[in-house]
């Protein structure tokens, strides 16, 4: 049985407390979470479980925070949070049975893709553009198929919720951050569920990491507003090259 020192715990805490922050503006926080909880000693599927239940907390903060600022249009967008829910709970299933490692190689080109385009389209989030797709082939395309992305391996689940909300409806970048946390809860709750069904969760170290993501969650969101589309660009841009650069070295 895993033993960990009040050392590595605090440790632990505070760097879920920098992703909760991270994750809250523009995805990506488990490019922290994850390899700190390898470094701890949880074994790679037990460091995926456990930072599923970790990551909850910092979606879930989040979320709160937008829906009660109202910047969540919940009566529009449950469909898209039922999708993201059923296709995070349809991805840890798979990927339960099937091995994601092709997966590595694909989402890095992606993030970088994600990164160009947020670069070389300067204005892109600062005022509302024009809906291309209905809300409901939004929640049957983006809400599923990432939501099932994140349960089957999760990586810039976050981002690519905000890009899709951008250029598929429209929304400036901190109103889509604020309804990618809420997707994002729903396919992150999903798959933590299976992954506690399938004992691959420690308690200790995650709730530790929880009360840091809640905290850094809470900070993160009243960041979006205030630092408007451009904070959300410069960290949405740092934080995919940065997670490709760890997936190009992990593949």
């Amino acid at each position: 049985m895993l033993e960990f020192s009040t050392e590595i715990l605090t440790l632990l805490f505070f760097v879920a407390v920098v992703a909760g922050c991270i994750d809250a503006i523009a995805g990506g926080g488990g490019l922290l979470t994850i390899p700190a909880l390898l470094w701890a000693g949880l074994p790679p599927a037990i460091a995926l479980g456990t930072n599923k239940l970790q990551g909850c907390a910092g979606s879930f903060s989040a979320s709160l925070h937008f829906i009660r600022e109202k910047a969540v249009d919940f009566r529009r967008f449950w469909p898209a949070f039922l999708a993201s829910l059923i296709g995070g709970a349809l991805g840890a299933l798979t990927v339960q049975q099937i091995d994601p490692g092709f997966l590595r190689k694909v989402i890095p080109w992606l993030l970088i893709g994600i990164a160009l385009y947020m670069l070389l389209a300067k204005r892109v989030g600062e005022v509302e553009s024009h809906q291309r797709i209905s809300l409901t082939w939004f929640a049957l395309t983006i809400g599923f198929g990432i939501g099932y992305y994140d349960g089957f391996f999760g990586p810039g689940t976050g981002t690519f919720f905000a890009l899709g909300c951008v250029t598929l409806l429209g929304l400036t970048l901190p109103v889509a951050t604020a309804h990618s946390k809420v997707l994002n809860f729903a396919s992150n709750f999903a798959s933590l569920c299976f992954f506690v069904i399938g004992g691959k969760v420690l308690w200790l170290p995650g709730g530790v990491m929880a009360a840091g993501q809640f905290i850094g969650g809470q900070i993160g969101a009243r960041l979006v507003f205030k630092g408007g589309a451009k904070l959300v660009r410069v960290v949405l841009v740092v934080m995919s090259v940065a997670l490709s650069i760890r997936l190009f070295m992990t593949s």
